[in-house]
């Protein structure tokens, strides 16, 4: 309700109410830790990704239906020429975008290591070129060009809005299948492909937090007289400083083992994963659990299952 309460809210002040519905969205997804537990917040983006990706077809759907109305609309052009403005609109806006990303990363790189002091890297040219080769229209284009006015508020009908609807018809149809097909040839081209590069701002990231949280176990254990606790804090301290010496690529084998058994851990943790799933999939097809505990198991595993995959191997 709270999307619709902004934008209703701004209305009626004779504001803007998709500014104040995309305001409210930011302060809410910055906020978000603090309001809801893991458990909505994973819930939340389920929903979304799966009600966005509902949208994404509705919006290609009205426009299949609005494609005879607007062909209909530009019967005075001549196939040849619907075709060539089509293919030149569609050209213009590829070339602004990849031009345009010159100098927009490195106004953005400018502004990153000069007032916000982050040491960022400066992307290749290589790179640069494939970030403006990405730009993809769809959706956002589309629902643009469907929201343009029938008639003007004189009653007059909206000069070329099928012209227009057409163009961005064609500029969706040109990206998608031009940019969105050549992608992955076009990165193997250039030599981009493999394993990603890593993230400076994240490894730093990384380090401050299990630091402190390493900081957080010593105080604990030095304050703390229980004997099982005590215990449990050497455990926890030996897997943080594992992490720890893992995201430096240092020598951990006074925590447990050697670095080059990083990768090793790794795959039999997701083997075992994999194995509790299936023991699972096997209980519950025997009628010795229920679906909705198999269901809760599940989730376990699958949120498990990608944290492990989501761990870089030093």
């Amino acid at each position: 309700m709270i999307p619709y309460v902004a934008y209703l809210t701004a209305e009626r002040v004779h504001a803007s109410g998709v500014f104040a519905v995309v305001a409210c969205g930011l302060y809410l997804s910055y906020r978000s830790t603090h309001l809801f537990s893991a458990n909505v917040r994973l819930q939340a983006y389920g929903f979304w990704n799966a009600l966005n990706f509902v949208l994404n077809g509705l919006v290609f759907v009205m426009i299949g239906l609005q494609l005879p109305q607007v062909l209909a609309g530009i019967r005075d052009y001549h196939l040849s020429q619907l075709i060539l403005y089509g293919a030149v609109f569609s050209a213009l806006l590829i070339a602004l975008r990849i031009i345009w990303m010159y100098p927009g990363t490195y106004a953005a790189n400018f502004i990153r290591r000069r007032f916000l002091r982050q040491r960022h890297p400066m992307p290749s040219a290589r790179a640069i070129f494939v970030v403006g080769w990405t730009g993809m229209r769809g959706v956002i284009a589309l629902a643009a060009a469907i929201s343009l006015p029938g008639t003007l508020p004189g009653g007059a009908p909206f000069p070329e809005r099928d012209l227009m609807i057409f163009l961005t018809f064609s500029v969706i149809l040109v990206t998608l299948v031009l940019q969105g097909l050549t992608l992955a040839p076009l990165v193997r081209a250039l030599g981009l492909a493999g394993h990603p590069a890593s993230d400076p701002e994240e490894r730093e990231a990384r380090r401050v937090i299990l630091e402190t949280a390493l900081q957080h176990i010593e105080a604990r254990r030095s304050d703390d007289d229980n004997h099982h606790l005590a215990l449990a804090y050497s455990d926890a301290r030996d897997r943080y400083q594992r992490r720890l010496a893992a995201l430096g690529g240092e020598n951990y084998s006074q925590y447990g083992f050697d670095p080059e058994d990083h990768a090793h851990v790794i795959d039999v943790g997701l083997q075992l994963i994999r194995l509790e799933r299936t023991t699972a999939i096997r209980l519950r097809n025997e009628g010795r659990i229920s679906d909705e505990l198999f269901r809760k198991l599940e989730r376990e595993f699958d949120l498990n299952e990608t944290r492990l995959q989501s761990i870089t191997t030093p």
